[in-house]
């Protein structure tokens, strides 16, 4: 199994030494090839919001960066663990390119066989919101966010502290070394259908504004009136009915409101 570390830290400090030990822990498990990727050290341009990558396509991109290169990397790989410490009550500035720069991803998203494990520290406060961010950005990539973890790093750390530390990552270690064994895709919720189904329908009006988007979801069959959600997996009946119900009303209002511009 191949785990890629996509870290957001600037310097190899506590968020690397966790991810380490997580690493150790799964080690000692089995066979597993872990590749770091230093987002301090590689060349990424920050997004200028140009929409390119949206309308045209993400290789029409102006910015000539390592941006593909990484996207390619997390393909090639079983599992990807996105680790940053908590700056200003969000990801670190380098974690932060990075999600902007693959922002198309949001639009088109391709990492339903991948899973993903979530790391965030900090000195006292702001884990939860940032695990609740990467949570967003990874799960609408496609990733199944198998766990994750926020570990308290100030000094000087209790005893206390520093053992439920120890405890959170050997969980974080175990369980997600054996959602990578584990190739079944879970079962969609309601947010994730209802996602599906919102994007599904604006998507389906976007063949002239945003060709690239409307294009993708095509090909995949995505905007086929029988397609549920994106991967073919069980979906509960109860959260297919609503999630519908909310692709309905978007496209009701979508296409009054292509009448009104017509005018």
């Amino acid at each position: 199994m191949k785990v890629l570390v996509v870290m957001g830290s600037p310097r190899k400090g506590n968020t690397y030494r966790s991810v380490r030990k997580i690493e150790e822990i799964m080690r000692s498990r089995g066979d597993v090839e872990f590749e770091y990727l230093m987002l301090n050290d590689v060349n990424q341009s920050p997004c200028s919001g140009c929409l390119v990558c949206f309308g045209k396509g993400e290789e029409y991109c102006p910015l000539k960066d390592d941006a593909p290169a990484i996207e390619k990397k997390m393909h090639e790989s079983d599992g990807v663990i996105f680790a940053t410490p908590v700056y200003g009550m969000n990801v670190s500035a380098q974690m932060k390119i990075f999600i902007d720069r693959h922002s198309y991803i949001f639009h088109r998203p391709r990492f339903f066989d991948k899973k993903a494990l979530l790391l965030s520290t900090t000195g006292v406060i702001g884990h939860r919101e940032v695990l609740d961010y990467l949570q967003l950005v990874a799960g609408s990539w496609g990733f199944e966010i198998s766990h994750k973890v926020g570990i308290i790093t100030r000094e000087p750390l209790p005893a206390e502290t520093e053992l439920e530390n120890e405890k959170k990552l050997q969980a974080a270690a175990n369980v997600f070394y054996s959602a990578l064994l584990n190739k079944k895709r879970w079962t969609p919720g309601l947010k994730d259908l209802t996602m599906f189904r919102v994007q599904k329908a604006i998507f389906k009006n976007l063949a002239d504004f945003s060709p690239a988007d409307y294009n993708y979801w095509k090909e995949k069959g995505w905007l086929r009136p029988e397609a549920k959600y994106y991967t073919d997996v069980p979906i509960n009946p109860f959260y297919n009915a609503v999630s519908w119900i909310s692709e309905q009303i978007l496209k009701r209002k979508m296409g009054k409101e292509i009448l009104e511009n017509q005018k």
